[in-house]
């Protein structure tokens, strides 16, 4: 039988291993209730964008307006207040709006105060451009944290992973869809951008590109796009 002091190493990359999924894990649920796919008999996906609004917003909505598409787009606050005409326009396209934290910061490490006060102030920022309050956030980096829980319970917020995420920050669009095709189907979550954290004009071309050749390619396989909301809470 092995020593305690043999076994320690093995418990300690366990213990790694566990907080490592706990932090950033699709399925994880350790930091906060949180949803990653919907209900797999229903043919139906949930397109998201994370870090908008940005200058270049406006061409994916009209995109998906061309195919009546509904989409999630996960805004963060300080981006809000700077463009708030592009928020208004995502809400009043039908989509919807999610909290992505006002600043954009890498959670773990930070306190709960932190935190809840970063989404808080997202929070009003959506509020006064939508008049509606978020009830989904996803996480700057997917990045969850001790204190997590709470704020989302404070503030009525649901967490949102992803399915797939298509890396779109850094590969061309041939590349992003070849990230997101294998996660396609029923319920999937797909993550895309239509903005780089907190820069200003930001080159969101390939994301464009993506959602180009995405939608009618889901819509001609048989997909229906939905909301994160229709998706992970059905009506029917």
């Amino acid at each position: 039988m092995p020593s305690l002091a043999a076994l320690a190493p093995v418990a300690s990359m366990a213990g790694a291993g566990f907080m490592s999924w706990a932090v950033r894990g699709r399925s994880s649920a350790v930091f906060g209730p949180s949803g990653w796919r919907g209900n797999p008999c229903r043919d139906a996906v949930a397109l998201t964008f994370d870090d908008g609004p940005s200058e270049g917003t406006g061409q994916i909505l009209e995109i998906l307006a061309r195919y009546n598409a509904l989409a999630t787009f996960f805004q963060i606050g300080a981006n809000v207040d700077r463009l708030p005409e592009v928020t208004r326009a995502v809400h009043q396209g039908g989509h919807l709006i999610g909290n992505h934290s006002y600043s954009h910061p890498l959670f773990c490490f930070r306190t709960p105060g932190f935190m809840e006060r970063d989404l808080a102030r997202a929070q009003e920022a959506i509020g006064k451009q939508t008049g509606m309050r978020p009830e989904w956030f996803r996480a700057p980096f997917g990045v969850r944290w001790f204190g997590m829980r709470a704020a989302q319970r404070r503030l009525g917020l649901m967490g949102v992973m992803w399915t797939a995420i298509g890396y779109d920050w850094s590969l061309n669009a041939d590349g992003v869809m070849d990230k997101l095709m294998p996660g396609v189907g029923r319920g999937a979550i797909l993550c895309l951008h239509d903005g780089r954290e907190l820069r200003v004009r930001p080159d969101i071309g390939e994301t464009v590109e993506t959602v180009r050749r995405l939608v009618p390619l889901l819509l001609d396989r048989g997909y229906r796009f939905e909301t994160v909301s229709q998706l992970l809470c059905p009506t029917t």
